[in-house]
């Protein structure tokens, strides 16, 4: 059966750019709109630095200022109609943009822009502990810019003064809603990350559970647990944690909020347990509501609801750009900005200019996808890394000549190139992290040709290890296990029924290529309608070759690779009967491998594609 066109409003909007003077106008789209209940949530999750929005994306194009402006109205909203709105966010807010990577000391300026939205219930991600010195930003600088909404429910901190281990900050947070007066107690937890900073102490989440501080707190009576976490809606951490709590509170509803794989989700954990995960770098803004709650019910037209069987969990994934933001808010060009929020994008485009960041490298000759073609092929990013680039960068001058293989994990790699303007920024968003060649000299070739097979298949090699395999590619690759080829399919009249996606009526625009979530919940649950992509599995890592013999295998060669990657490294070598150790392992290059890449991009896409 067809479904209705109900549910879907196709709205005109009077629109200009996003606050970010580069950025592009969005796109008109057809719309879901948001379901309101007594306890209403926006998250956001994974945003990288990407506080200036996409500025070559017109569907995820509004800034942190446009956020602003949209929590701020939707607040005004939650007011009149007595609905409560909470702001949440998962972590991993740094590495990933010029915005934040540019800068010196890093996020110079994007923790004060950061720091401008009003979050309720903020946690860390891992990639906010891989360095030291970022640990001790978020220690001196975040916490307190979120004091008593930060929190630590499994992360500590080594003071540098004293050595002494402290909570990150506070455990846990217990708090009524100003509306509804519901009473809430919310955990904010990591994933068992065991590649931070020696500064900092993650503790399992299963050894967390079993601690007095957590037992006592999941036995007050409250009428709502809200857990945030850097953590997968399906992975064994929040499954302990929601038996846990099961085991002394077998009907109090529970709200999870996940992150770090990068996706939009949503998890049935029981009927009255839920948990939302939403997206990264500022593509998706989630937001939840909860109906039926059992609180006081402090003012506002919305009933208490005195039965919790008859409570209600329903998501959306917002596009991050003004023509939703204006849709949702019911507001246009002119009535929907803030003051706070125009001064915030206002910091944005100076920290931006102060950054240099649109400063020109070159010119990409096309379109270079992550995820979005196959690997190998034209358009692969990792086949151009792999046939044109790391050979070339990849060169120590005092061992020129000598064989050697580079390795080099995809997950090093963050975002797609697209065709055209190649900026100082651009680099950061493709490669961000501090990264630099290593190698081990006269490895056998016998020993070496095993390391891509070992490092991408896995195996019983790594079992008896910490390492993960699947570490080594990007997070979105963590819960996608094949190829999802998007289907071409004709305009038709009306809705496809089913799981295949279809566009609206013949008379629409042509749908921007975007999001086409598929969850516990259906397929209902994106803001936008639009035309589906592909997604391509791809390995853990690629490797390049150079100065190869021509007609024979050399005995020995130079095992060069990615310094994350070393641990895995030596791991395989060891499973091929070699001993190297770290201190068999040498400097091949000074310079991180993003400026590598930028003096690349420099000397080989030198055409001037500006206009």
């Amino acid at each position: 059966m067809a479904k209705q066109l109900l549910p879907w409003t196709y709205v005109l909007l009077s629109l200009t750019a996003a606050e970010q003077p580069s950025a592009p106008k969005p796109v008109a789209a057809p719309m879901r709109s948001l379901p309101w209940g007594q306890m209403n949530f926006l998250q956001t999750t994974d945003t990288h630095g990407w506080h200036a929005g996409h500025l070559q994306e017109p569907q995820y194009s509004a800034d942190w200022g446009d956020y602003i402006s949209f929590a701020e109205r939707m607040h005004q909203k939650a007011d009149e109609i007595g609905a409560d709105l909470l702001l949440v966010d998962t972590g991993d807010r740094v590495e990933g943009n010029g915005l934040y990577d540019a800068s010196n000391p890093k996020g110079r300026y994007d923790y004060d822009i950061f720091k401008e939205q009003d979050i309720d219930i903020i946690c860390t991600g891992n990639h906010e502990l891989y360095q030291a010195d970022a640990a001790a930003r978020e220690y001196t600088q975040t916490v307190p810019n979120f004091k008593g909404r930060y929190l630590a429910s499994n992360l500590d901190y080594i003071r540098p003064d004293t050595g002494e281990r402290i909570p990150m900050a506070q455990r846990f947070r217990k708090f009524t809603t100003k509306n509804q007066g519901i009473r809430v107690l919310a955990f904010g937890f990591l994933f068992d990350f065991t590649g931070n900073a020696n500064n900092t102490v993650v503790q399992p989440v299963g050894k967390t559970i079993e601690e007095k501080w957590f037992q006592d707190a999941i036995r007050e009576d409250v009428d709502l647990f809200i857990v945030i976490g850097h953590v997968t809606l399906h992975g064994p951490e929040y499954k302990a944690i929601f038996k846990a709590i099961r085991s002394q509170k077998w009907d109090t509803p529970i709200q999870f909020f996940g992150g770090h794989s990068h996706i939009r989700d949503f998890a049935k954990y029981d009927s009255k347990a839920y948990g939302l995960q939403s997206g990264r770098y500022m593509e998706t803004v989630g937001w939840m509501s909860i109906d039926g709650i059992k609180g006081k019910g402090k003012k506002g037209d919305l009933k208490e609801l005195e039965l919790r069987s008859d409570m209600s969990f329903q998501r959306r994934y917002i596009d991050n750009n003004l023509f939703g933001y204006r849709y949702h808010t019911g507001l246009n060009e002119s009535t929907f900005p803030t003051e706070h929020g125009q001064n915030v994008s206002a910091s944005i485009h100076t920290a931006r200019k102060a950054l240099n960041l649109d400063y020109f490298y070159g010119c990409a000759p096309k379109d270079l996808w992550m995820s979005r073609a196959p690997y190998p092929s034209d358009n692969s990013l990792y086949s151009w890394l792999e046939k044109e680039v790391l050979a070339d960068v990849a060169t120590n001058p005092k061992r020129k000549d000598k064989p050697r293989m580079v390795i080099f994990n995809t997950g090093g790699m963050r975002f797609d190139i697209f065709k055209g303007t190649f900026t100082r920024d651009s680099t950061y968003i493709v490669s961000p992290f501090v990264s630099t060649l290593k190698y081990i000299k006269d490895v056998p070739f016998k020993a070496a040709s095993q390391m891509l097979p070992l490092l991408n298949n896995g195996g019983p090699i790594f079992e008896s290890t910490k390492l993960q395999p699947r570490q080594l590619a990007p997070p979105e690759q963590l819960t996608i296990h094949y190829d999802i080829i998007a289907p071409q399919l004709p305009i038709q009249d009306s809705f496809i029924s089913g799981a295949a996606q279809a566009p609206l009526l013949s008379s629409s625009p042509d749908l921007v290529p975007g999001y086409t979530t598929k969850d516990d919940a259906g397929d209902d649950g994106d803001d936008t309608l639009h035309a589906p992509i592909s997604f391509y599995k791809i390995p853990n890592c690629i490797q390049a070759t150079a100065s190869m013999p021509e007609k024979s295998d050399p005995e020995t060669v130079d095992l060069v690779f990615i310094d994350f990657i070393q641990p895995w490294v030596l791991t395989a070598l060891r499973f091929t009967g070699q001993t190297y150790n770290n201190s068999h392992v040498e400097n091949y290059r000074p310079e991180i491998f993003t400026d590598l890449l930028a003096g690349w991009i420099k000397e080989h896409w030198k055409k001037d594609c500006r206009s």
